[in-house]
């Protein structure tokens, strides 16, 4: 027996951004492996009887090993279950979807991606800002700040990143942004381009702290909330800063 492997995006936590065709993935699953991001109320849309079966990663604590994960994926499906994989956010950003993707694939199992709303978007509609913004920010990038070890992957294209005319967007970087602002500033972008924090964007607890890229720096190097966060600088955030 085969089963099916649906990747599903769960968005940045609210369930009223969640697609039509995500919901219906959940609704008919028979096993839903979750990441810590995209638990909570979006859980409640699984159909009764599901196994519910939590293999999230976070920084700083113990986690499954992702060749463990690969392997439930495809240990299920081989008992004919339909499986849905939940992912936070957009699962094909930052969401180590190709090893899983190339796992169940290399078992032969019939899969497909759910696309949807990734933290970005979620935390520029949220602050009232766009991403894009004719003739000052004509371009976007998205990066991770953390690499597999938690700290600032190297080889990051730092010219690139210290283009006030872009927009940044910074992934799982609360820890390391105070090293990343440094190099950002040595390369040439000004301290006071507007930043902004976005922690738990869509939920109840969700914060949006509006201030400037040195700033920012200096607030990350002390205290720092364990809600998830991702941080956003550039032109785009003109008129955001307090």
């Amino acid at each position: 027996m085969t089963g099916f492997v649906h990747f599903v995006s769960a968005g940045p936590g609210d369930p009223d951004l969640l697609t039509v065709k995500a919901v219906r993935a959940l609704e008919a699953a028979d096993a839903v492996l979750f990441d810590d991001l995209s638990s909570g109320p979006i859980l409640a849309l699984a159909k009764p009887g599901a196994d519910m079966v939590g293999v999230g990663k976070r920084a700083g604590r113990a986690s499954p090993k992702q060749d463990h994960v690969s392997r439930l994926l495809v240990d299920y499906a081989r008992t004919g279950a339909r499986v849905v994989r939940l992912k936070s956010g957009d699962s094909g950003i930052f969401g180590r979807l190709e090893e899983e993707l190339a796992a169940v694939r290399a078992a032969g199992i019939p899969c497909e991606i759910i696309p949807g709303v990734t933290s970005a978007s979620a935390a520029a509609a949220a602050a009232g800002i766009p991403l894009t913004r004719r003739q000052h920010a004509q371009r976007i990038q998205f990066i991770t700040a953390a690499d597999v070890t938690g700290n600032l992957p190297p080889g990051l294209n730092l010219p690139a990143l210290a283009d006030p005319g872009a927009t940044t967007v910074v992934y799982m970087g609360k820890r390391t942004f105070p090293a990343l602002a440094a190099a950002l500033i040595a390369h040439g972008l000004p301290p006071d381009t507007p930043a902004l924090l976005a922690e738990a964007v869509s939920t109840p607890d969700q914060r949006l702290h509006r201030t400037t890229v040195a700033a920012l720096a200096e607030a990350l190097a002390g205290d720092r909330s364990p809600l998830p966060g991702l941080i956003l600088y550039g032109r785009l955030a003109d008129g955001v800063a307090d």
